[in-house]
């Protein structure tokens, strides 16, 4: 790198100017590279999922070590830099990039570990939901991760952390041990249920909001190496009986049986409704193949759609589907949809639901609605700040599409029409994970209701001057600002 003078977003006031001197200082404290624009990996570092928030930071550190990391907290706390941190880059809203900030980009530390005689992972911050299965997997493992294999693991943790095995092993957090994390004071701590149990709290499903993780624990499942799973689709004109057949199944199923139902535009602009079904074992998974086979023939499914089978787990708790294309622009909100609505209504939800997506042929618009009940709401809805445990389903509502579209805006005009048609369906809360940018401070309150206050006192604890604000964020006085209309 080379050390000239930059100015740097100051976390209050204008840009901070920093020296030479300050930069070789903190530079020659460090084993990771320190990287401004124009250096070898800088592009690299800054490459994010979602293109619409591509931002720019001043300056790039990519530590190696949690000592690392708590040089670079302290640096910025002591110069009052806004700071950023980046485990995979795949969050939607982009909080990982603090425009003409400093950022931790993690992706030099992803040592996975694995104790299969306790049935622990150890796992750096920058490693992706892949690199952990395929790690696990070795010894017939695996813990409560995600849907995707390109995500990274810090940020599907601190968010909670939905996927394929919620029903089964609730939210990602639920298996989370313990973590080793650096404070806004610059110290490195160990959190768990029983060491600094009230930060380890907070950190289950709170974000980035109260330190940057240098490594987390989880707690290991016997699971694979074979699983049953598969894809179903069918025409949307049959979305009603479908999505019938989706609230019985994922009523009555056992609760090793993992899925999502959606819909999106499919080949030559025909609308189809779509399940992805992970079990646990082949027993469970001959049990479910016989129900949608059933179903198929009743509901006209398309005959060209794949039928659930038999293969290797490699993973079971993550699909290994086309990546989705970086840099696209993507924006979606999403709704925690409740247990309580009768019948009828529920099924006007899903028919309103797949209705939304007819509303645009293109390919690019979708919504998936997961369905996590089962081991997520075993729990009591204070277990870790993540809350949402009386929710049902999860739906998401996306749009994604190229930066030179031409009608990128009734992309936007969908997303908003979709989330007024189900709306009225929703618990009220949120998935912190699935919020978008512009997202207002409200909709952070919601996704942890009666958590919030208890969230907050733990933020004040422990950063008090907000140096991690990068995030959807907590903010250290929120509980006693005034809500609108009250």
């Amino acid at each position: 790198m080379t050390t000239t003078s930059i100015n740097i977003a100051g976390l209050d006031v204008g840009p901070v100017t920093l020296t030479s001197e300050q930069l070789d200082d903190m530079d020659s404290k460090v084993a990771g590279r320190l990287l401004r624009a124009g250096d070898d990996g800088w592009d690299d570092a800054l490459l994010v999922w979602n293109g619409m928030t591509a931002r720019l930071p001043a300056l790039v550190l990519q530590p190696t070590s949690a000592h690392d990391v708590a040089t670079a907290v302290a640096f910025a706390g002591d110069h009052g830099l806004l700071l950023s941190v980046k485990g995979g880059g795949h969050n939607i809203a982009g909080t990982s990039i603090a425009e003409g900030g400093l950022m931790l980009d993690m992706s030099r530390m992803r040592e996975v570990t694995v104790d299969p005689g306790a049935k622990l992972a150890h796992v750096g911050p920058g490693c992706l939901l892949k690199e952990v299965d395929q790690a696990t997997q070795g010894h017939g493992l695996a813990t409560m991760l995600g849907f995707i294999s390109e995500v990274g693991v810090a940020g599907l943790t601190l968010g909670g952390g939905l996927g394929y095995l919620t029903r089964r092993f609730g939210w990602t957090v639920d298996n989370l041990e313990e973590v080793e994390i650096v404070t806004a004071d610059s110290r490195i701590r160990r959190a768990s249920r029983e060491e600094n149990p009230e930060l380890f709290w907070g950190i289950r499903g709170g974000g980035a909001n109260l330190g940057v993780v240098t490594r987390f624990t989880f707690r290991l499942h016997q699971l694979g190496p074979t699983v049953y799973g598969g894809l179903i689709a069918w025409p949307f004109e049959r979305a009603d009986e479908v999505m019938a057949a989706y609230r019985t199944i994922t009523t009555q199923a056992p609760r090793g049986a993992g899925g999502v139902a959606g819909s999106a535009a499919g080949p030559g602009g025909a609308i189809r409704a779509r399940g992805v079904a992970w079990p646990a074992d082949l027993r469970h998974g001959r049990l479910l193949q016989r129900r949608p086979r059933r179903r198929r023939r009743g509901a006209g499914a398309d005959p060209g759609a794949g039928r659930p089978g038999r293969g290797s787990a490699g993973p079971p708790a993550v699909y290994r589907g086309p990546v989705l294309p970086r840099r696209r622009r993507a924006q979606g909100p999403a709704l925690l949809l409740e247990d309580r609505v009768p019948r009828r209504a529920e099924r006007r939800a899903a028919v309103d639901h797949a209705g939304a997506v007819r509303l645009l042929p293109p390919p690019g618009r979708r919504a998936g609605l997961p369905a996590p009940r089962r081991r997520l709401n075993d729990r009591d809805g204070d277990d870790g700040a993540v809350g949402n445990r009386d929710a049902r389903f999860v739906l998401g509502i996306n749009g994604m599409w190229a930066a030179d579209e031409p009608e990128a805006d009734s992309f936007r005009q969908w997303i908003r029409d979709a989330w007024e048609r189900v709306r009225p369906y929703s618990t009220g809360g949120t998935y912190i994970n699935f919020q978008t940018a512009d997202e207002d401070q409200e909709r952070i309150r919601a996704t942890y209701g009666a958590n919030f206050d208890r969230l907050v006192e733990v933020k004040q604890r422990y950063d008090p001057g907000n140096l991690f604000r990068a995030n959807r964020n907590i903010r250290p006085h929120a509980a006693s600002e005034r809500r609108p209309g009250s």
